[in-house]
């Protein structure tokens, strides 16, 4: 598994702390801390293609929605086809919201 290469004590305090957060605006506090609006726009981009990708709409039709260059969707949907489950485990707890 390639989830493997990404484990570290690093990453841990990292999962550690995010885990800690209590609700949305705490979120959005530590993650304007920590990184770049960039990378949360990256970040928030890809959970987009993700659950646009689930739901079945199309590469132009998930272009379009969300600005992700085709080769941003494609890495995507090779995730949700052939990753650890991560953007499944997630997606299906926001449907269940």
């Amino acid at each position: 598994m390639q989830i493997d290469k990404l484990r570290g004590e690093q990453l841990d305090q990292l999962f550690d702390a995010i885990l800690s957060l209590e609700n949305r605006e705490e979120c959005y506090r530590f993650f304007d801390d920590i990184a770049t609006m960039n990378e949360v726009q990256s970040l928030a981009q890809r959970l987009l293609v993700a659950k646009m990708l689930d739901e079945g709409s199309t590469y132009t039709a998930i272009a379009d929605a969300s600005n992700a260059s085709s080769t941003t969707i494609s890495r995507v949907k090779r995730c949700l086809t052939y990753g650890n489950d991560g953007y499944r485990i997630v997606l299906d707890r926001l449907k269940k919201e």
